[in-house]
């Protein structure tokens, strides 16, 4: 079969019933013009690359026929089934990658026995599964293995470190157990190791390793490691990222990492690990990354923090941190991500956060933070997510805030922030805005309705008055609207009725006045509606016994009359959410009360109610006289009737 019909069946067979590609893969053409082929002076088909196509099908044995291939890569494929045994012809192979397939089963090990030239073996990303292939120790230029992503089971085998001429070990994201194999520390030119995600190991992180001197790559993150971090990892003077996050070590951070001198990023989040970050660490002047969240560190967050050079992230949240953000922090231009919520930190935040215009991030809730937000924050364009709720900041947002382009999120509850919001705003990318209990005064401003991605607004607990912009209700994507506990008045907008996006609305606690608009059952999507603790009134609108999705409602304690709808959704609700409106009939009750002013259940006006009530009245005192008089006659006639009875003397 010449090297044309083997790509051709190799078409036929990689391209399943749903897939596409290859097109220019035909009869017709050279083979070795098909994309993805390589070809020697000779015609024979040197290099196979295939990748990032949806073919869906499968490798057939035919593949072992190219006999003359050097790299075989086949990735991101989604190609299935189990690997022919026929790629073990292969024999000239440097590079194997068939990684980001669907390929089942057994690794088949021994089909690289043949293959003594290989350097890349990359599996990654598939549904192999049972043991970690024995037969690839013999590969003595193997330079590259990556084994992750599948679901291979077992130890890690200790001959592993046989392979004198790896570079790159990739086991992570199996299912791999016992203890994470020391010998390894024996791979000399090995500069990076990915061994955690999914696996767990039992015990610690062997001190040895500390001896792998050419290590750029550390990531043991994700797989039960415990015991406290080795302080002979000081020793790695190459690396360049140490990442032990989402494990169970104990202890401190060793002073001795100081001696990283290369290191750039530093994750031990999501541990167990306790005391003061060390001073030492103000030698690691290349860290552009340190993550300590979601641990038992206490103290204060040191000066030299924000003196390194060229920091980019600082995640410290959930922790015990105490004192003053340091003064610096942001003064080197390059910061990015900031997030120090959930500790017991106070004082100002630092003016220089955004001083080189990069900051995208800053979230600093849950502490006591005090003082107003600097300025500058409201200049810094580069923001998209702006959180410092639960603290006790003061005095006026600045106006820029509402201006920035791409910032998404600003939570600002739950502070002590006073003055009136700008009668401008032009964020087009904010998407929720909470800025509820605080000491926020003045109007609504119209031009909410002009953040025209907004979804969430949520004011509750301020001192706003007025009206509720009608702008508002224009915004095509708001989903929940929350103006509870303020002294806003006037009608609920009618405005409100071409707003089909809302699941959510929370008027209550308000001097809201007028009715309910009836259109409010256009609002198909709404699940929570809330206007109790106001001054409406009028009847309670029937159409409302449409809105099939509205699960919640509270019209309690406002001024409805007539009778409660009955029926459609109406069965869903209680009397709680209709209590507190004196002159309102409930459906289960048989007393309704008086309704002296305003529409009876019948539809007949309190007039001709009265009317009618006054006539009923005069009918029943009439036949009482006429039946009075009558019995008076009969009395006087039996009277009469006796005296003529008498004899004459």
């Amino acid at each position: 079969m010449s090297e044309l019909d083997v790509l051709l069946k190799l078409k036929t067979a990689m391209i399943g019933p749903k897939g596409f590609g290859l097109d220019d893969w035909v009869p017709s053409s050279s083979h070795c013009s098909f994309s993805g082929v390589t070809c020697d002076d000779e015609s024979r088909v040197t290099a196979l690359i295939v990748t990032n196509l949806p073919l869906f099908g499968y490798l057939p044995p035919e593949i072992g026929l190219l006999n003359s291939l050097v790299n075989l890569t086949i990735s991101s494929d989604k190609l299935t089934g189990k690997l022919p045994p026929e790629i073990a012809n292969l024999t000239t192979l440097r590079i194997f990658n068939i990684s980001g397939n669907i390929f089942r089963g057994r690794f088949p090990g021994e089909i690289t026995l043949g293959m003594t030239n290989l350097e890349v073996l990359d599996i990654y990303n598939n549904y192999f599964s049972g043991s970690l292939p024995m037969e690839i120790i013999k590969l003595k230029n193997l330079k590259h293995l990556h084994l992750g992503g599948n679901y291979f089971s077992g130890h890690v085998p200790e001959n592993y470190s046989e392979i004198q001429s790896l570079e790159y070990l990739g086991l992570n994201g199996n299912n791999l157990t016992g203890k994470f194999p020391a010998s390894l520390a024996r791979l000399k030119n090995l500069q990076a190791l990915y061994a955690g995600y999914d696996n767990s190991y039992d015990g610690g992180i062997p001190p040895e390793l500390g001896l792998l001197s050419s290590l750029r790559v550390l990531d043991l993150g994700g797989c039960n490691l415990t015991g406290e971090i080795p302080k002979s990892l000081s020793a790695l003077k190459h690396l360049h990222s140490l990442f032990l996050q989402i494990n169970r070590l104990t202890g401190q951070i060793p002073s001795e990492l100081s001696g990283l001198v290369s290191l750039m990023s530093l994750d031990l989040s999501f541990n167990k690990l306790t005391g003061e970050i060390p001073e030492s660490l103000l030698e690691l002047k290349n860290l552009t990354l340190l993550h300590l969240s979601k641990n038992n560190f206490y103290g204060r967050i040191p000066e030299f923090i924000g003196d390194l050079p060229n920091l980019e992230v600082l995640h410290v949240w959930e922790n015990n941190f105490t004192f003053f953000l340091p003064k610096n922090l942001g003064r080197n231009g390059k910061l990015l991500d900031l997030d120090v919520a959930t500790n017991n930190l106070t004082g100002l935040i630092p003016r220089d956060l955004c001083k080189g215009g990069r900051l995208r991030t800053l979230i600093l809730m849950e502490n006591s933070f005090v003082g107003p937000i600097p300025d500058e924050l409201g200049q810094c364009k580069s923001l998209t997510k702006i959180r410092i709720k639960k603290n006790l900041f003061n005095g006026t947002i600045p106006p820029g805030i509402f201006n920035l382009p791409k910032v998404s999120i600003i939570e600002l509850n739950n502070n002590y922030f006073s003055g009136e919001l700008p009668s401008e705003m032009s964020g087009d990318s904010l998407g929720i805005l909470v800025l509820s209990h605080n000491l926020i005064s003045g109007k609504i401003p119209p031009a909410i309705g002009s953040l025209k991605n907004l979804q969430t607004i949520n004011v509750k607990k301020n001192r706003f008055h007025g009206e509720i912009p009608e702008q508002i209700f224009d915004l095509k994507l708001l989903w929940k609207i929350n103006v509870s506990a303020n002294n806003l008045s006037g009608n609920i907008p009618a405005s409100i009725c071409g707003c089909s996006s809302l699941t959510a609305v929370d008027f209550n606690q308000n001097s809201l006045s007028g009715e309910v608009p009836t259109c409010i059952a256009n609002l198909t999507s709404l699940s929570i509606l809330n206007f109790s603790r106001n001054r409406l009134t009028g009847q309670i609108p029937d159409e409302i016994r449409s809105m099939t999705n509205l699960r919640t409602i509270d019209l309690s304690y406002n001024n409805f009359i007539g009778e409660v709808p009955i029926g459609g959704q109406f069965m869903v609700y209680n009397d709680a959410s209709f209590a507190g409106n004196p002159n309102l009939c409930l459906p289960r009750h048989h007393s309704c009360p008086s309704q002296s002013n305003g529409v009876s259940s019948s539809g007949q006006n309190q007039k001709g109610s009265s009317f009618f009530d006054k006539s009923y009245v005069l009918c029943v005192t009439l036949i009482a006289a006429a039946t009075i008089l009558l019995l008076t006659l009969l009395a006087l006639y039996g009277i009469r009737k006796k005296k003529l009875q008498k004899p004459r003397p």
